[in-house]
């Protein structure tokens, strides 16, 4: 990589550590440390929020997934936007009125200590699996780029960032995330731009995303209503809005976010601002996946994305057949570069028909052969769950885009990186410290303590992200991987705040024992009916939860009536 390049990434992630430690000012109480001393405006809680998301992950693991199977992806955000509408009525001004620390503080005052106890432990468990496939993300380009050893790129990222995130507090994270998203939505844009100008001279946008639509990649809706597939509009709907619900609703990483808002009303204009963009940003990301496999069609394609697999494969007894391999890679490449040139010109209906069952037999042949070479590795690495998509568009960015452009993605992902995983390390010490140390642990000391533990937490859970993110590059696309760990246990979270806020009748023990009912319904479906889409397991869980709560409240119902609100 040009020193060009490098400049630009150390001067911006210095630029963010400042921005960093410039606003660690007013965190010397824990209300200033965890809640910014609930003084944010909404546009930065807003753009906090769409930045906690919009990972690397986003920018590496979206962006593959549109690569590998198209637009259909988008589908399962289609629950977001109700789901703002209810939590904007519900969740919003009940936190805000309530004056919690975490959502789970509100739990105890509805129910009892076990309750609040088994649903922050629920939490720390899956954020903190969540935020080791976030570092992930990075660690992965870093490896590609460096030559580096995974586990030194993972802990490059994890360590530093634990580090920064103990000396900074929500208003470091927040005022750094708003600093994000114009960076990267700027390189998002221009990656955009580099892929329209890199497609042939005679071949239009429009012609090439005709091409990219013969293989399904356009797309975006998908109506049939099965369980078995995970992204469906019925899916995104149903399981998405409980996904949605859970995340934003009952996550601290999200919770914490509106806390810090001046008021009720500019934190539920906060939220407002996800439902309005995040589906039209994902689908530019989307997009851009599609437009790289797109430039692929045209412009010479790696057999596989990942060189440091590529090259234990040739050092290894198998680097005869990958050789054979790459030579009919190269031949099925040329097929379809001249079967996906004919299709982009030809205009007759006829003929159409005719260029496009070529080219879906060239496209074919050369996903064959990938899937040959993919079986190689798997032989030699020993590694069955080998998939090369979160390697894709790292891959375009540092062989194909100009000196500084590459710097400025570079350090967009790595700085968004970084500023999610702060995100998620400060609310599980927050979660942490709240409602474990703080509650069962040490009720009262001064502030100076609890802040001292809170940075002892987020190095616990630093290192515990980083020995995560270690494997979570070999599980697939990093996107489902995220996603699918929270779908694990987001629903059944979700199931005890409906027994809260929605029916005075549930007991406490009827809410912690359909916890544990709603979470044993989850693991049973997931390890005995795989075939059924991790996006329903919110759902099974959320409705478990409540059904069992319910049944159980009924035989040992609350000692007295426990408000709803």
């Amino acid at each position: 990589m040009h020193p060009i390049d490098w400049i630009i990434i150390g001067a911006y992630l210095a630029w963010i550590i400042w921005t960093g430690v410039e606003h660690t000012r007013g965190s010397k109480e824990i209300e200033g440390y965890f809640l910014g001393n609930r003084s944010n405006p909404w546009w930065a809680v807003g753009l906090s929020v769409m930045a906690t998301q919009l990972s690397a992950i986003t920018m590496v693991g979206t962006t593959g997934q549109g690569y590998a199977d198209g637009l259909r992806f988008v589908q399962f955000y289609f629950g977001l936007p109700l789901a703002m509408v209810i939590l904007s009525v519900t969740a919003v001004p009940f936190f805000h009125r309530a004056k919690v620390y975490t959502a789970y503080e509100y739990l105890e005052r509805r129910f009892d200590i076990k309750t609040r106890t088994l649903t922050s432990a629920l939490f720390l468990v899956s954020r903190g699996l969540s935020c080791g496939t976030i570092i992930s993300a990075p660690a992965v380009i870093l490896s590609i780029i460096m030559g580096w050893n995974l586990t030194l790129t993972v802990l490059l990222i994890g360590i530093p960032t634990a580090i920064y995130t103990m000396l900074g507090g929500v208003q470091a994270v927040t005022w750094t995330d708003v600093k994000q998203m114009y960076i990267i939505v700027f390189g998002l844009v221009a990656v955009a731009i580099a892929l329209v100008v890199g497609l042939p001279a005679d071949v239009s946008l429009g012609d090439a995303l005709t091409v990219a639509g013969a293989t399904g990649r356009m797309q975006a809706f998908d109506f049939r209503f099965t369980l078995n597939e995970t992204y469906t509009f019925w899916s995104g709907l149903i399981g998405g809005l409980f996904l949605m619900l859970s995340y934003f609703g009952c996550d601290q990483s999200q919770v914490q976010r509106y806390l810090t808002a001046k008021s009720e009303q500019e934190a539920t204009s906060s939220l407002y601002m996800s439902a309005y963009w995040k589906i039209p940003l994902q689908v530019l990301v989307l997009m851009i996946g599609v437009l790289v496999f797109v430039f692929y069609l045209f412009n010479q394609p790696p057999m596989l994305f990942n060189p440091v697999h590529e090259a234990k494969v040739k050092a290894s007894p198998q680097a005869g057949a990958y050789a054979a391999a790459e030579q009919r890679f190269d031949t099925a490449f040329a097929a379809r570069r001249e079967a996906a040139t004919i299709l982009a010109r030809v205009e007759e209906p006829v003929a159409r028909a005719a260029a496009e069952s070529t080219f879906l037999a060239a496209d074919a042949d050369l996903k064959a052969v990938r899937k040959e070479a993919t079986a190689l590795v798997q032989e030699v690495t020993g590694d069955k769950a080998y998939r090369d998509v979160n390697y894709v568009f790292p891959t375009f960015v540092t062989t194909h885009l100009p000196i500084g452009l590459i710097g400025i993605i570079l350090a967009a992902i790595m700085a968004a990186a970084m500023s999610s995983i702060a995100s998620e390390l400060n609310a599980l010490a927050t979660t942490t410290v709240i409602d474990f140390y703080r509650r069962l642990v040490r009720p009262e000391a001064p502030d100076a303590h609890y802040l001292h533990v809170s940075r002892i937490a987020t190095g616990f859970w630093g290192i515990f992200a980083c020995v995560v993110a270690l494997f979570a590059t070999n599980l697939g696309s990093l996107i489902e991987v995220v996603n699918r760990f929270g779908s694990f246990f987001y629903g059944s979270i979700l199931g005890v705040f409906m027994l809260a806020m929605l029916t005075r009748r549930a007991s406490g023990t009827g809410a912690f024992v359909g916890l544990i009912g709603g979470m044993s319904l989850v693991a049973t479906v997931a390890f005995t009916r795989p075939e059924i889409s991790f996006l329903w397991h919110n759902v099974i869980g959320a409705v478990g939860v409540v059904v069992v709560g319910l049944l159980v409240s009924v035989v040992v119902p609350a000692r007295q009536a426990e408000p709803a609100s």
